[in-house]
């Protein structure tokens, strides 16, 4: 059944039942990692169920992009575990509020669109590295507390687990060459759970990370002393947050618009993750920013539409409010077995089959951004290293690429034709270019093919002509675009450029 649905200016098709299993679906998954990464960071646990609520329902339906689920996510969890460490939880609920105030920012000046600065290389190493985070995440469930101390599964335990993952992944597989009419994870997840229930079988179960049972989530104004020393000790927290939640929601939103063949809104997503993350900090959330994992989940499952979010984040606090006897027993092998094939289904394959035919430079970069979200599991520093490596290498290349054409014409006036951007990294090779003691009087360079592009173009050119003057000869320069001779006047304040209209050449020339 398809019909369409309005959420504030979006006109969705919708495919209900896809968007309501899928939903069902997602809240399934996101429930154990929320729970996780609050306890992992020393938060109540249902500040993670009520940050997966709360950051789920509010981007859902103000969010710049259907199908993209956000919650209680690890990458901003993990940047406030010091915070919380020295000073606490009402701090905590400060620095997310405020990184929800900077996130707003963001969108309202529309810095969003940076975003697209991104190279593809980076864009795979990112994805790979959190498939590889996601996949070991996954294999914290096949350990145990014994005696205080944490120590892999052994014996029975260990066979239990590995085959009931086992049986989920191949249910994962197997029900798409079946039928396409029902998400797989969610048949999983049940199929596993009826078979635990119905045999009596001993396996760890969401009970044992921490119980989901609970009110709505309470209103409260952290309790913090309202003055400069606070913000000073919370701000660089709510920046970093602020900046990690973004680029992975921006980098998801990315990959949904790849995945879906349609396009989302950065700014409007900034300013939804901004709204969702100010909700938390006064809402007793631990907040978030979009959860790549269960996007992949939400998407695998049929979802295109904001439906499905808004049904996950919907279920999620009915199981706080009414659910949690049930849910508790869900077998957390079943869940590993779903995540286990998100971690397979989200790793770029075809990284590994164009890798021969990429520049190296390329393969570099991918590697290192995808070893840096790995074993820092800082997803921001990671795409941010791998951005301006990409950016110094394009600057170095584009650096080689200004080349110069030469000839003398009839009145004996030599001509330089530049090709390539003329900026800091090609300076010194455009300066290569040009002969001072042998150029007769007149010297006209031509920049039809080429431009000024940034205050080194400008200064190399003052000090060509400064060299010019001093051997009394004359340089003019031609077929400036706009831009350049707009650049041109903006320096005269700080070095000495006088642009004039040449009527015999119809060039700028510069005068002493």
């Amino acid at each position: 059944m398809r019909t369409y649905l309005n959420l504030f200016d979006f006109k969705q098709k919708v495919n209900y039942k896809n968007e309501i299993l899928a939903g069902l679906t997602v809240a399934m998954t996101m429930m154990p990692e929320s729970l996780s990464f609050a306890i992992l960071a020393g938060f109540p646990p249902l500040a993670g169920l009520y940050a997966a609520f709360i950051m789920g329902l509010i981007t859902s339906v103000l969010g710049g992009r259907p199908g993209l689920i956000s919650g209680g996510a690890g990458a901003t969890v993990v940047v406030l575990i010091a915070l919380m460490q020295s000073h606490g939880l009402e701090y905590v609920f400060a620095a997310v509020a405020l990184a929800g105030v900077l996130q707003i920012l963001v969108g309202v000046f529309k810095l969003g669109k940076f975003i697209r600065l991104v190279p593809q290389p980076v864009m795979y190493g990112f994805v790979n590295g959190l498939a590889v985070i996601i996949f070991t995440a996954q294999l914290q469930q096949f350990k145990t507390v014994v005696n205080g101390k944490v120590t892999w599964l052994t014996g029975t335990p260990l066979l239990i687990m590995a085959g009931l993952v086992a049986l989920t992944v191949a249910i994962v597989i197997i029900v798409p060459k079946l039928t396409k009419a029902v998400p797989p994870s969610l048949v999983a997840i049940i199929v596993v759970f009826l078979l635990v229930l119905g045999l009596g079988i001993d396996t760890k179960t969401v009970k044992d990370i921490a119980s989901v049972s609970g009110g709505f989530p309470p209103f409260h104004i952290p309790a913090i002393p309202w003055n400069l020393d606070t913000l000073k000790i919370i701000f660089p927290y709510a920046l970093v947050m602020a900046g990690v939640g973004l680029t992975e929601g921006l980098l998801t939103l990315n990959l949904v618009d790849e995945i879906t063949a349609t396009k989302g809104n950065s700014n409007r997503e900034c300013l939804a993750q901004g709204t969702a993350n100010i909700a938390n900090g006064f809402f007793f959330g631990m907040g978030g920013c979009p959860m790549i994992a269960q996007t992949l989940v939400n998407l695998s499952a049929g979802a295109r539409a904001r439906l499905s979010g808004i049904i996950a984040s919907l279920t999620i606090l009915l199981i706080i409010l009414f659910g949690a006897p049930v849910i508790e027993r869900l077998p957390m092998a079943a869940l590993t077995g779903v995540m286990i094939m998100v971690a397979i289904g989200t790793f770029e394959w075809v990284s590994f089959r164009i890798i021969n035919k990429m520049p190296k430079h390329d393969i570099v970069v991918g590697i290192l951004v995808a070893a840096i979200t790995i074993y820092l599991h800082n997803l921001a520093l990671a795409v941010l290293i791998g951005v301006i490596i990409s950016a110094l290498v394009f600057a170095w290349e584009s650096a080689k690429r200004i080349r110069a054409r030469k000839y003398i014409d009839a009145q004996g006036v030599k001509h330089y034709e530049i090709y390539g951007p003329l900026f800091f990294g090609s300076v010194s090779a455009f300066n290569e270019k040009f002969d001072i003691a042998g150029d007769p009087e007149d010297v006209i360079i031509d920049f039809k093919d080429s431009r000024v592009a940034d205050m080194s173009g400008i200064d190399a050119l003052n000090k060509l002509t400064e060299r010019y003057a001093k051997a009394g000869k004359k340089l003019h320069l031609r077929h400036l675009s706009a831009d350049c001779r707009q650049l041109l006047k903006n320096a005269e304040s700080i070095i000495e450029v006088n642009i004039l209209e040449d009527p015999q050449y119809k060039v700028a020339t510069e005068k002493r």
